[in-house]
This record gives C-alpha cells, structure tokens and sequence, in this order.
C-alpha cells in the first residue's frame, strides 16, 4: 500500500481534484439517494385472505380453509402453514425458509387458488406477500360538510382518489369506513301471507332487469342503424311499481328505502371518518412521495368546497426524523473525536489534517451507496454512526507517526513517505479485518440479510475509504501543513515500558487474572436475562378489546364507543382511530380480525410516560365485563418488541389437545415473568343445526329458503342518480329465542310447512375459531412475558413442560419471541466463527506466520470482559442488538492488536523479542489509546442519544462495543505482548540468556 503514497506524491493535482469529486459527489448523493426508513425487506411469508358474511366458524373451515390448504399445502419451499377460521372469515399464513424468492412464491400461491372451488358467498381469496416498501406513507382523514349528499360525498371521495393516483410514485390506496347507498327492501311478512305469496317471491323481482343489449343493424330509410335494447330502472318509483303477482306491485307488499351500508366501522376522535391509507411504489422515494401528499392535500383544500382532507400521520415526516436523528449523532460523533485527537495531539494542524478523513469518505460513502443501490436509511446511517470513530483511526496512526518522527527528525518529504509507509501494512490489515468482519454478514438469511447487508455495506465503504484518505491525502496534507513544525521530542511512555517488562517478567499473573475475569464475564452472560428489543420510546399503543365470539354485535359497538370516548379525552393521546369489523379494502393487506374486535391505534403526545399509560388503561378492564383487553407499546414502521411465546399442542384428537393445554396452562401460570397465559380453544360459541328429513325436504332447497328468511339477500342493481345501487331484501325471519327457530315457515310443493316437519333443531357448542397448523387441528397457548426477561421465562416454560404428562400422541412445541431470538443469536454466532476465520487468514497474509495472529486474536475473548462489564453497571439487558454489538467488536478490537505486533515485528529486525516488545508497547501506547478513544466518544450519542425503537443501532450495541473496546483496549496492551511472548518462548529466552552473557563478559 506504501505505492499508493508515492503516487499520490506524484499526482497532488490529481489528488486534489478527487478531494474535490469526492466532496460534490457525497453532497450529490446524499440529496439522490431515495430516503427510507427501512431497507427493503421481504417479510417471508405469504397470506391468503378470504371473507364469507355471514358464515360461520366451522363453515368456513370446512367449505374454505380446508379447500386452500389441500391447494397450497406442498407449494415449493415452505416451511410451515397455519389457519385461522371465523366468523364471516378465514387466513391461511405460510412460512417460508430464506432462501426462496417472495415474487415467485406469491405468484405459485395464486395459480394454486385459481382452481379451488369456494362459495358463491365468499370473496375471492386475498394473497398478500407483504414488504417494508409497503409501509404506508400517510393517513388521511376525509371529512364532509353536513347536508352534502351522500352522491356528491361519493364524487368528492372519487377526485381525492384521483389526485392521489396521479402522484409520482404513489402505490396502493386503502380506503376504511367509506359507507355505500344501498336500497333494502323490507317484506311485509302479514300482507304477504293474506296475498298468499311466499318470501321467496320477492328474489326474481330484478330478475331479467338491467338489461343492455344490442340487437341488430338494419337499413332504415335507406341508412344502417343499429337497434338496441336498454332496460335500466333509474328510480325509486319504478322499483315500487315493479310487478310481483298479477295486479300486485311491490310496494303494496314491501317497504323501500334507501340507506347506507358499511363492511367495516372506522372512527378518528370519537367521530366517523373515511380513512385513506398511502403506500409507495418499491422503487420511489418515500420522503418525496410524503412531500407531494403534502402539496396535494394543500391544492386539493384550497380548491374544492364541502369536502377537507387532513394528514393525521406522515411516515415521511418520521424518515426524516428519524434520518436527521441518526445523522446528529454522527456528527456529535465526529465532534468528540475531534476533540480526543486535540487532547492527545496538542497540535491543531495535525487534527485539522486528522479529521479531514471524516468528511472524505462519508462522501465516497454516500457515493458508493448510491451506485449500488443501497438507500438512506435509519439502518445505513447506524452504519455510519458505529464507523464514525473508526473513520479517523487510520488517519491518527498516520498523523502520529509523522508526528512523532517529526518530534524527533527535521523535516522532510522522505521522512513523510516513510512514517506512511512504517504503518501502512498495520493500519492496511485492521482495516481489511474490520471490514471482513461485517462482509459475513451478506451469508445471513431471509430479512436478517436483507437489514444487515446494506449495514455491513455502509461500514465497508466508510472504511475502505477512510484507508484511501489515509493512505493519500493525510501524507499529501502532513507536507503541506507540517512542514515549518518544530515540536518537542517526545519522551515516550518511559513508566509504561516499565510496567511491561514487570508484567513479562511475571506473565502467570496479569494471564490468570484475564482467565479468571473471562470466565466470570461468560458467567454473568449466561445468567443474565435475554430481553427482546426495546419498544419503551415507542409513541403509539395499540389497544385491542376482544369480546368472546357469542356477543352481540351491537353490544360490541357500544362497548368499543365508550372505551373510544375515553381514549379521546385522555390528556395523553394525540388522536385515537378505532375500527371494527372486515372490509375488502383492509383484507388485502391481510387485515383480517373477529366481528367481537374492537382495534384501536393511538398517538401518544410526546413525554407521555408510556408504561403508566399502558397499566392505566389496563386497569380498565373490570369496566368491560366479557372481554379481554390488550395495550402493546409499537413503533409504527418497526413493530414492537414481541415478547410473545406461544406452544403449540398437535394431535389428531380434539379432545385430547383440550385437556394438554390445560395442564400446559395450569402448569406455567405461577412461573415468575410470566404476563398473561391465554388458549386459543377456550372461545366457544352456540351452534343451532337443522338435522333435514331426507324423505320430507332437500338440504338445498331448504338451506335457500333459510338463507333468504335469515340474511340479506342481494337481487341486483338499479341506477340512481347515475350510478348502480345494490338492492338488498331484508331478512324476515328475526329469531329470539330457540321457539322462534323452530316456528319458521318454508314453502314446499305441498304448502307452506313448519320447519319441524321437515328437520330437528339441535343445539350444540362449538369453537367460535378453529386453528390448523399443517392442515390438522392444534391448539396455541400464547404466553406474554416480561420482555427483560424472555429468556428466562423461555427456559422456566420448558423446564415446566418436562413435568406435564401429555396424552399419548399428543406433542407440544415451543416458540415465538424467545424461539426466534435463538435461531437470531445462532445465526450471528455462525457469522461471527467465519468472521474470526477470515481475520485470522488476513492476519496471516499479513505477517506471514500463524502465531504472531493468533497472539492477536487473544484480544477477542478479552472483549467479553468490558462487554459484559458494561452491560452490568448499565443494567441494560442484552437483546439482540447487543449480540450483534460483539459481533462488531470482532473488527474493532483486533485493530489495536494489529497496530502493536506490526510495530513488534519491526522491531525485531534490530531488537531482541523482549526488547521489541517494550518499545512497541510505549511507542504504540499513544495511537492505540487515541484511536480507542475516539470511537468510544463516536459512539457515546448512542448511548445517551434517542435511538429508534426496535432499531438495531441502539443502546445496548453502544454499551456493548464502548465496555469492549474499553477493556480490550486495556487489557491488550497487557496481555497481548505476554502471550506474544510466550508463543515465542524458547527464542526470547535464548536471546535472554545471551544479553546475561554479554553483559557478564562486557562487566568481566
């Protein structure tokens, strides 16, 4: 690397012309570069959908769910399938392993549905295949003017839509609480019975309406005219005068009205609203999307009347939050360091000279991001922020080293090259450590690479880069700027010499102390609890009540306004938006929940205590007999840390799985940690079944009529005002109790006949949800534990379901949160043995022996020590993020090995291994704790910072790599040269000896 000196000497316009690209390029790149929140990530899983009104949860089981998963059950690269059936709908959610392709997945779902048969009454299957690209991007509130017909609120909604679509960029559009006019036709049971007309009568009313049809071209008056056929009913009226027996019209048996009909109820404020959902294209930018959302609800304000649109929430506004965040703390970051060299340095041109590598190659950064692809994200600019003290330690060996010479020679050019070139190798192989330490991280699966890798990437670039400038411009820069300096010799750490050759001397002691603190560092871990990722800075709560599935709809509402109407007056919440019920809009995305769900997303105002928050709506749940209430703290584009752990309890009998889960639940309700325990098979619902007399009726004809007393059912459309209305005939049959059920009328060929000559009512109770996992029965315990805790509640829960004893042919399963933080942790356990790999082969390549690298890789284990040290004084618990924190220290700590042992191997060209080992302790004293320093005070803002919830760059991962480095670095200039020593025991013994000898025989 020392050629790459001397041709930058040779080519100072050329150097200062990159400088120059460099910097306009970076400037360029960072206002190009597409803004995110997230990098874009395939969530490996597909979703199918579906919505039957009015069918039940085993119907929809038996006539849906079954169906699709005999469809999708062996689709390729699946790992596991699960269902869920209720009420009026469906959802069948498949796993898949890393590595298959997400497009080509959905795609294979899709052709396998083409050919199942389902129910004329339910929806076409919904498959969705869900990625952070399809983070929404705004939510807007449409709200009218009183007096407005619903025809002109409909056209009002239609031109907002419109200008949405028309925005650059601008992707899926869900609407929530649009109610649509409908004419219901209300049957006159008792008019109808004195006419002797059955119900059913009134189906074929539209029948063979609404007809457009063309009928023929002819030559009329000597021209070709065509002649068509139009039979479209434009009104009321006509509706009423339709005939429905001879000289009997409908209106003189029915009533009709027009009316509003809503699939799903959606609330802002405690007050109804239509709710327009924003998401992006995957390749546009979602800032300036967000931005031109702004500008259309402002125009669209400005110019129309009766009609208002309102953003309560913009995730661009967040991004941007967010990112400029993330961006103030690399500069604090970079602020700090500064002030570290000054301290160290005492010379302000050699900072000046120093720090210029910071803005260099964060602009060849922004640079190399920009042509590979890689977008601004929260994630690539905590990659910037862990690299931002790394950035100048090349630089701070250079500049220290040509300082230090200087201190000691006069200036000269020749001196420059050379002090460039004594740590070129050094500061070349911590570099290419570093950076082979996160390159790993591209070999991790599914969407823990897909966050990972543009990370790893952002800290290669920066790093690569940061060698280049040191390598270039600190030399160029030392010359020009250095070249009248006349300072002090520099003494040396002449005490630390000392206390190196004490700690040689005595090498058993400062190696058993490391040993002894390494094993109770690894102790401490292991029983330390493993939490899951902190959601406490969190600014939205999501409430669920879920009423058991036998409630009546209307006392479900009811329940949900009142609790509505307290979260909207609370002085904590900025807004509140509750919905309940499916709608086809919302199931598209996979949002799918019971009819008894009432779902609330709240706001908090900012210094909301969120945890008092949460305890005190919880206190609330006495006030809502027969539900259960939920409150999770989220993020809204992260999620929440789950902290959820579910069992799951297989086997072919019903009866069976209920009384495991039982003892399951009985058996880890008492363990410490643990929340709340809940069962997916304890909601059941009553079922009255029509047992059909084959010789008396047919199911089919029976379940028609019945279908048409019990449900609304559509006959067609007619045209008012312009557009096609549904018109729906009411149900007449409205049974309250078990009497009125068996008292219905249905027509036969003999008659009218009561319903009991032809079936038998029996009632039963059946599971109002119905779960599959593979396609067979199985029943959930899901277990919410403390999220400091999940690791220990994972182990009580397992330990105690050593002692359940389980049906035979029964089996349970253990996962959720806890389970996927192990396989977490064993990934980037794996990433890290490959990591220390590649160190060690670029170490060798390096220094050309195998023990010189393995003295240095001695400093790893030393690490866990201030690691873990850190986490305890803290009181952090180490999550996910403080794992990937170690494996980052893998990169950072061997650097300052690397920077001593090249000076060692120096030295011993001239010096015995003893006597090398002293001076490259105090010459690389300096440097090594500057450069250490540096990227602890880099990293300090993240400490103390406010980082993004559920972000891997948080605080754990600070505390983690500050308490490493911090003791590593200590302890390297400690340890390592003993064992370096002792890996050359017999030759520096020797060369002991000898200097005895000559100094008997010189003293002779």
């Amino acid at each position: 690397m020392s050629k790459l000196t001397e041709w930058s000497f040779r080519n100072k316009a050329a150097i200062a012309l990159l400088v120059f690209m460099a910097l306009v390029m970076g400037v360029i790149s960072y206002f190009r570069l597409p803004m995110e929140f997230l990098p874009a990530a395939d969530n490996p899983q597909v979703m199918i959908t579906t919505i039957g009104p009015g069918m039940n949860g085993k119907a929809m089981e038996e006539q849906v769910t079954n169906p699709i998963e005999e469809a999708v059950l062996f689709v390729k690269g699946k790992k596991d399938i699960f269902s869920t059936s209720g009420d009026g709908y469906g959802q069948i959610i498949i796993n898949y392993d890393s590595k298959t392709s997400m497009k080509e997945a959905k795609q294979e779902v899709e052709q396998a549905l083409a050919g199942v048969p389902l129910p004329s009454n339910v929806m076409k299957p919904f498959v969705v295949q869900l990625n952070t690209s399809m983070i929404p991007i705004s939510w807007l509130v449409v709200t009218f003017e009183k007096g407005l017909s619903e025809h002109d609120k409909d056209e009002q909604l239609k031109n907002v839509l419109a200008e949405i679509k028309n925005i650059e960029g601008a992707g899926q559009v869900v609407v929530d609480g649009k109610s649509n006019p409908v004419v219901l036709i209300e049957p006159h049971t008792q008019k109808l019975s004195e006419l002797g007309l059955p119900v059913q009568s009134l189906l074929s009313i539209l029948q063979g309406r609404g007809v457009s049809a063309a009928i023929s071209e002819q030559i009329i008056d000597g021209h070709t005219a065509n002649i068509a056929l139009y039979d479209q009913i434009e009104d009321i009226k006509t509706l009423e005068s339709l005939p429905v027996a001879p000289h009997v019209s409908l209106k003189d048996v029915a009533s009709i009205n027009v009316s509003k009909q809503q699939d799903s109820i959606t609330r802002l404020n405690g007050q109804d609203a239509i709710m327009v959902t924003i998401s992006k294209t995957a390749e546009a930018n979602a800032v300036s999307v967000g931005n031109a959302i702004q500008n259309m609800v402002a125009d669209f304000n400005k110019d129309h009347n009766g009609v208002e649109v309102s953003i309560i929430l913009s995730t661009a506004e967040s991004i941007v939050q967010s990112v400029n965040s993330m961006l103030q703390e690399v500069l604090l970051g970079a602020l700090f360091a500064t002030i570290i060299i000054l301290v160290f340095m005492r010379n302000f041109k050699a900072t000046i000279i120093t720090i210029v590598s910071i803005p260099l190659s964060l602009g060849i950064t922004l640079y190399l991001l920009h042509i590979s692809g890689v977008s601004l994200n929260i994630i690539t600019l905590g990659g910037v922020a862990v690299a931002v003290g790394r950035l100048v330690d090349d630089s701070i060996v250079v500049i220290e080293n040509i300082y230090r010479r200087l201190q000691r020679e006069s200036f000269s050019i020749s001196l420059i090259k050379e002090a460039t070139k004594e740590v070129a190798s050094a500061i070349t192989s911590s570099t290419l450590v570093t950076v082979a330490v996160f390159l790993p991280m591209g070999l991790l699966r599914g969407s823990l690479q897909d966050f990972l890798l543009p990370f790893a990437l952002t800290v290669a670039y920066s790093l690569l880069a940061s060698l280049i400038v040191a390598l270039t411009v600190v030399p160029l820069l030392s010359a020009v700027l250095l070249k009248n300096t006349v300072e002090a010799p520099h003494k040396g750490a002449e005490w630390f010499t000392h206390f190196i050759r004490w700690n040689l001397n005595r090498k058993w002691l400062p190696l058993t102390l490391a040993l002894l603190l390494f094993a109770g560092s690894i102790g401490l871990y292991v029983s330390m609890p493993k939490g899951a990722l902190d959601s406490s800075s969190a600014e939205y709560v999501d409430i669920s009540l879920q009423y058991a599935g036998d409630t009546p709809s209307d006392d479900v509402l009811l329940a949900g306004e009142r609790l509505d109407s307290y979260l909207t007056q609370h002085a904590s919440v900025d807004w509140v938006m509750m919905s309940l019920g499916n709608s086809a809009e919302a199931a598209k995305f996979g949002a799918v929940s019971s009819a008894t769900n009432v779902q609330f997303m709240l706001h908090l105002k900012k210094q909301t205590n969120v945890e008092q928050f949460m305890a005190e709506i919880l206190a609330l749940q006495d006030q809502y007999a027969g539900a259960d209430l939920f409150v999770t703290a989220t993020d809204l584009m992260m999620g929440g840390g789950s902290s959820n752990i579910f069992i799951d309890i297989m086997g072919e009998n019903t009866e069976q799985l209920a009384q495991a889960a039982e003892q399951i639940v009985t058996a880890i309700r008492p363990v410490d940690g643990v929340l709340k325990v809940e069962s997916n098979q304890s909601e059941q619902k009553t079922v009255y079944s029509y047992k059909i007399n084959a010789t008396q009726a047919t199911g089919q004809d029976t379940a028609m009529q019945l279908q048409s007393l019990f449900n609304p059912m559509p006959l067609g459309e007619i045209k008012i005002d312009g557009h096609a209305t549904p018109v729906i005939l009411q149900p007449v049959a409205l049974a309250q109790t078990e009497s009125d059920l068996k008292q219905i009328t249905l027509m036969t060929e003999e008659g009218p006949r009561s319903i009991e000559e032809v079936a038998s009512l029996v009632k039963t109770q059946e599971p109002s949800l119905l779960y599959h996992k593979e396609g067979k029965p199985y029943v959930r315990v899901t277990v919410s534990a403390e999220p400091s805790l999940l690791s220990k509640v994972d182990q009580r829960i397992k330990e105690e379901m050593n002692s359940v004893e389980l049906p035979e042919g029964v089996k349970a399963i253990v996962g959720g949160a806890s389970s996927d933080q192990s396989e977490d942790f064993a990934d980037l356990g794996m990433t890290a043995l490959i990591s220390i790999g590649i160190v060690y082969l670029i170490m060798v390549l390096t220094f050309k022996t195998l023990r010189a690298p393995l003295a240095i890789l001695i400093s790893l284990p030393l690490a866990a020590i201030g690691a873990v040290t850190g986490l305890l004084i803290s009181g952090v618990t180490p999550d996910f993020t403080a794992m990937f924190g170690a494996l980052m220290l893998i990169g950072i700590v061997v650097t300052n090995a690397i920077v001593l042992i090249d000076r060692v191997k120096q030295n011993e060209q001239t010096m015995s291994i003893r006597e090398a080992i002293a001076e490259a302790a105090a010459t690389r004293l300096r440097p090594i704790v500057m450069t250490a320093l540096a990227t602890i005070c880099a990293m300090l803002p993240l400490v103390f910072g406010s980082h993004e919830s559920g972000s891997i760059v948080s605080q754990s991962l600070a505390i983690v790599v500050i308490g490493g480095l911090a003791g590593a670095t200590v302890l390297t200039l400690i340890i390592v040269p003993c064992v370096y020593e002792l890996m050359y025991f017999r030759k520096s013994a020797k060369q002991r000896r000898r200097q005895v000898q000559d100094g008997l025989t010189a003293s002779s």
